[in-house]
C-alpha cells in the first residue's frame, strides 16, 4: 500500500480545510463576533501546520490502486471531522468533544443530526461553519480538492468511487478532474439557484445562504429552532423542491447540460425515484388530511417531509412524530430507501433497491421456469454479476453494522422505537428519527460512547460502508490489497 500518497492526500485536505474555515472566519468578521473570528483563524492556521507535517514531500510514486482510494478516503474524512470540531469546542457551546466531533460528523456527512435543543442561541460563524460543511461534504470533500488540485492523473478515479454514493461512478469525460469541475460547477450553479429564489421568497440573505448550502447537500441544519416551520409556504415550496432536484443523480444533469435531453429522460432511476416520492406524497396526504386546514396545506407539509426523509435531508415543517402510524412507517421505509446514487442524498439508494427487486422478480420466473434464461436489466443494459454481488455484500455489511449499532447504543437504556431510528437516522444520513430523537428533540440524551457509535455509523453511511471496514482491516497481517 502507498502509505506515503495517503499522507500526502491526507495533508493536502488538511491544509484545504483551511481554506474552508476562511468562510466563518469572514462571517464572524462581518457580524463582530471576536472570540469565534479568533478560534476559526487559529484553527485555520493550525491545519496550515498540521497539513504540512502530514503532508511532506510529494512522493516519486503517485498510483492509487483501491486499497489506497478506499483507506485514502476513509482516513480523510476522519482527519477532516478532527479538525472540524476543533472551532466548535472552543466555541464554548459543546460541553465535551464528543458532543463537537458528533456534530461536525453530522455535517460533514450531511446527516443533520444534532446534540443541540437551541441552535439559535449559536452565533453566527457557527452556523455557517454547520451549514457550509454540509455543502462540502454532499458533492464529497475529496471530490472538491480534485476539482481544485491535479491529484494522481487518472488512478484517482479510485478516490472518487471511493467516496461517491452509489453501486457505480464512471467518469462523465475522459479526465478525472475535469468531471470533479463538471460536477462542482453543475452542484454550484444549483446552489445559487435555490439562493436566489429563496430571496425572491422573502427568506432573509443569512438564513437563505444557510439553507441553500444545507438543501444541497441534504443535509438538514437550520439556523431556527422551528428547523423550516417558520418559514412561509413559498419558502418551503421552494425547499421542497430543491431536496428533490438534489436526490437526482447529477449524471442527469451533465447529460441535460450536453443537450442529451433524451437520454436524460429515459434515466429509470429517476424515474423510479419521482414515482416512489408521488405515491408517498399522495397516501400520507390523505392519511393526515384532518391534521391540516385544507388539502393544499396538508399536500404542502405532506410533499416537504417526503422530499426532505428520501433525500436524507432531514428538514421539518412539522412534528411527523405525532402523525398516524401509517404515515410515519412510509417516512421510517423512506428512511431506508433514499435518493438516487451519484447524487448528495443518502440512504440505501433507489439504484440497489430497484435491482434488488428485479433480481427476486428474475429469480422467482426461474424457479417457475428453470429453462428459462433470464438477467437482471437495469437503465436498459444488463446487470453485471460483479454488480449484483457488490450491492449483496453492501446489504450484509449494512444490516450487521446497523444490528451492532442498535445493541451498543441500548446500553444507554432507553426506547427500542428510539435506539432503531436513531441508528437508522445516521447510518442513512437522515438527521430526525421518532420518539426521543424526533424532529422536535436532539441526540444529547446518548452517552458519549453510543454517541461514538453513532459517529461511526454517519461516516461508514455516507461513505457507503466499504471505506470504514476497509480501513479498520487494512492493517490485519496476512492480507493482500491490490
Amino acid at each position: 500500500m502507498n502509505h506515503r500518497m495517503i499522507r500526502y492526500i491526507t495533508g493536502s485536505l488538511i491544509q484545504m480545510e483551511a481554506a474552508m474555515l476562511l468562510v466563518p472566519a469572514l462571517t464572524a468578521l462581518l457580524y463582530g463576533e471576536r472570540y469565534s473570528l479568533l478560534v476559526f483563524l487559529g484553527t485555520a492556521l493550525f491545519c496550515v501546520a498540521a497539513g504540512h507535517l502530514v503532508k511532506g514531500k510529494k512522493p516519486e510514486d503517485v498510483t492509487i490502486f483501491s486499497s489506497e482510494g478506499y483507506v485514502s478516503v476513509a482516513v480523510c474524512w476522519i482527519v477532516l471531522s478532527i479538525c472540524g470540531a476543533i472551532p466548535l469546542y472552543f466555541s464554548g457551546y459543546f460541553p465535551n468533544p464528543v458532543d463537537a466531533l458528533f456534530e461536525i460528523v453530522s455535517g460533514f456527512t450531511t446527516t443533520g443530526a444534532t446534540i443541540l435543543g437551541d441552535v439559535e442561541c449559536l452565533p453566527r460563524s457557527v452556523l455557517m461553519w454547520r451549514s457550509f460543511s454540509h455543502w462540502i461534504g454532499g458533492m464529497g470533500v475529496l471530490v472538491f480538492m480534485m476539482a481544485l488540485l491535479p491529484l494522481a492523473g487518472a488512478s484517482s478515479m479510485y478516490l472518487m468511487r471511493a467516496e461517491s454514493p452509489g453501486p457505480s461512478v464512471g467518469k462523465l469525460v475522459p479526465k478525472v478532474r475535469s468531471t470533479a469541475k463538471i460536477l462542482y460547477g453543475i452542484y454550484f450553479f444549483m446552489t445559487v439557484g435555490e439562493f436566489l429564489c429563496l430571496l425572491a421568497a422573502g427568506c432573509p440573505a443569512f438564513d437563505a445562504v444557510n439553507l441553500s448550502f444545507a438543501t444541497a447537500g441534504t443535509g438538514g441544519f437550520g439556523v431556527l429552532n422551528s428547523s423550516a416551520g417558520e418559514y412561509n409556504a413559498w419558502i418551503q415550496v421552494i425547499l421542497t423542491v430543491f431536496m428533490i432536484l438534489f436526490g437526482v443523480n447529477f449524471n442527469v444533469y451533465f447529460l441535460i447540460y450536453s443537450r442529451n435531453i433524451k437520454d436524460a429522460l429515459r434515466c429509470e432511476e429517476a424515474r423510479i425515484y419521482l414515482g416512489i416520492i408521488g405515491a408517498s406524497v399522495v397516501l400520507i396526504t390523505v392519511n393526515t388530511l384532518s391534521l391540516f386546514r385544507g388539502p393544499l396545506e396538508t399536500l404542502r407539509h405532506a410533499a416537504f417531509q417526503v422530499a426532505s426523509i428520501i433525500t436524507t435531508t432531514g428538514f421539518s415543517t412539522v412534528d411527523f412524530e405525532q402523525w398516524p402510524e401509517l404515515s410515519r412507517t412510509i417516512l421510517v421505509i423512506l428512511m431506508f430507501v433514499g435518493a438516487c446514487a451519484g447524487s448528495t442524498g443518502g440512504g440505501i439508494k433507489v439504484s440497489r433497491v430497484a435491482i434488488m427487486a428485479k433480481t427476486i422478480l428474475k429469480e422467482l420466473a426461474v424457479m417457475k421456469h428453470p429453462r428459462n434464461v433470464r438477467k437482471t436489466r437495469f437503465e436498459g443494459k444488463p446487470v453485471e454479476h460483479e454488480v449484483l454481488r457488490s450491492i449483496n455484500v453492501f446489504l450484509i455489511a449494512y444490516l450487521g453494522i446497523f444490528i451492532l449499532s442498535v445493541l451498543l447504543i441500548s446500553l444507554d437504556n432507553l426506547d427500542g422505537i428510539t435506539n432503531f431510528t436513531a441508528v437508522a437516522s445516521t447510518i442513512n444520513n437522515i438527521g430526525p428519527g421518532l420518539s426521543k430523537v424526533g424532529p422536535t428533540q436532539n441526540f444529547s440524551i446518548y452517552s458519549n460512547l453510543s454517541k461514538l457509535v453513532l459517529t461511526f455509523d454517519m461516516l461508514a453511511g455516507r461513505l457507503e460502508i466499504f471505506p470504514m471496514l476497509i480501513m479498520c482491516t487494512a492493517g490485519l497481517k496476512g492480507k493482500r490489497w491490490s
